[in-house]
């Protein structure tokens, strides 16, 4: 049994029966030479890896040769007790290694199958995540994913969204850059040639209902004009994010933000630092409890309202408390946390976030986000006191885009008009609402070359 365990196949090969000893012992040695291989692929180029473990047809083999090594291992035990001539030992020893195979034999099989269990998560999280379009070449070396955030049913997703951002990725460096949209703003121009820019050549300028975060319910009201369009919302939307900030749009993700606390549990929690007592409930009902200040770990529910309370607070400074989550989440989320608790992340992700990233783009984006977990993220938010949220200035929005994107470049036009600047909060600056800063002055986390120092 022992043989069995360390080198399957080797009891039945010294005992004779070298047919079956030869078949496992080769289907053994091919898997470690199969590993090792992957093993060193890994080490010289992660990519291959990544792609190897989120191709779907590769998913469905290995879930089904981890169940034939499964049965296949627990046979050969079974054969290596009988060729140990139990019926040879006193009754006692026979007992105690029927007690030892059956322990030997149940432990690997349900490894194996467990392993296979998460294969088939895997492969069910993927296909049930991710499109299956054709994947974007990038532009200006970078991809601008359009991330929305808001309460949403099976059949609502991105209704009237909470939270509008803009994730700029360099192609590269994963180097990665926040625009903050306000949901509240006004008079705003759409992607020319757009499906939106055709309904209003002259920007959604038609009253005081119609603000960005209305789009999306505009869209339903006229599915007719998107023909063709999976997600009429999604759709203008980015053309009106097209619009504002001059960046093509290349896929979009929509967060459940109910979802998203059963992701905060399922990762175990989010560590983050509450400047000031955050209210629960609030503004239309009635506060029934508090988040304590303190650097503290927040389970989902708490997470949620850290994000999204607007009592005693203001819409820029929740802005600042999401971007902060969003850095937390991407800082706190390690590649071992993933795997160790793949399941739980996998079937809360499934009912949190809904992308048109297509399947063979997983690869990139996972290696995108490991460079980016290295390095600081930037964050501009087109707010007050830079923008008139109701009075947008968009060549000014435009420009801070660019700057933001192109640091370099920004620094030597430094002192010109209209430059916008993004820098690191001042030590001795106030809180509001559990952001630094105040609607006065801009709150840090909106506007910072290093987001995490803004938290």
């Amino acid at each position: 049994m022992l043989m069995t365990l360390v080198l399957p196949g080797s009891a039945q090969l010294v005992a004779g029966r070298k047919e079956t000893g030869r078949i496992a012992m080769r289907i053994w040695f091919g898997l470690i030479v199969s590993f090792g291989l992957l093993l060193l692929i890994g080490l010289v180029n992660n990519t291959f890896v990544i792609e190897f473990f989120t191709n779907t047809t590769i998913l469905t083999l290995l879930r089904f040769g981890l169940m034939g090594l499964a049965i296949g291992w627990a046979y050969l035990f079974i054969d290596a007790w009988r060729i140990g001539e139990p019926l040879a030992l006193a009754q006692k020893q026979r007992l105690a290694m029927v007690g030892i195979n059956g322990v030997l034999c149940f432990a690997v099989a349900g490894a194996l199958l467990f392993a296979s269990h998460i294969v088939t998560v895997q492969k069910d999280w993927i296909t049930t995540m991710f499109g299956t379009g054709k994947a974007q070449e990038t532009t200006d070396g970078r991809y601008n994913v359009l991330l929305l955030g808001g309460d949403s049913g099976a059949d609502r997703w991105g209704l009237r969204p909470d939270s509008i951002t803009v994730v700029s990725i360099d192609a590269k460096t994963g180097k990665s850059v926040l625009f903050g949209l306000p949901r509240n703003m006004l008079n705003f121009p759409f992607a020319k040639g757009s499906i939106m820019d055709m309904q209003f050549p002259d920007g959604f300028n038609c009253g005081p209902e119609c603000e960005l975060n209305s789009l999306a319910t505009w869209a339903a009201d006229h599915k007719p004009l998107f023909k063709g369009v999976k997600n009429p919302g999604v759709e203008a939307t980015s053309e009106a994010v097209e619009g504002i900030t001059g960046l093509k749009i290349h896929y979009f993700a929509m967060v459940n933000l109910k979802g998203f606390r059963k992701m905060v549990d399922a990762v175990g929690g989010v560590t983050l630092n509450v400047r000031d007592r955050i209210p629960i409930g609030g503004v239309g009902g009635p506060v029934t409890g508090y988040i304590e200040p303190g650097k503290r770990k927040l389970n989902g529910f708490d997470t949620l309202w850290f994000a999204r309370s607007r009592e005693s607070a203001d819409d820029y400074s929740r802005m600042a408390r999401q971007k902060c989550v969003m850095n937390a989440m991407l800082h706190q989320l390690s590649p071992t946390k993933v795997v160790t608790k793949f399941g739980d992340i996998a079937k809360a992700s499934t009912q949190l976030i809904k992308t048109n990233i297509p399947r063979s783009e997983i690869s990139t984006f996972t290696e995108l986000a490991l460079k980016a977990r290295s390095q600081p993220v930037r964050t501009v938010s087109f707010v007050p006191p830079m923008i008139n949220t109701g009075k947008p200035d968009i060549a000014k929005i435009k420009k801070a885009v660019k700057q933001a994107i192109h640091p370099k470049k920004a620094k030597k036009g430094a002192g010109k008009s209209g430059t916008a600047k993004a820098g690191s909060p001042a030590k001795n600056q106030g809180t509001t609402g559990g952001a630094i800063g105040s609607l006065r002055s801009g709150y840090a986390a909106n506007q910072a070359d290093d987001l995490g120092a803004a938290c």
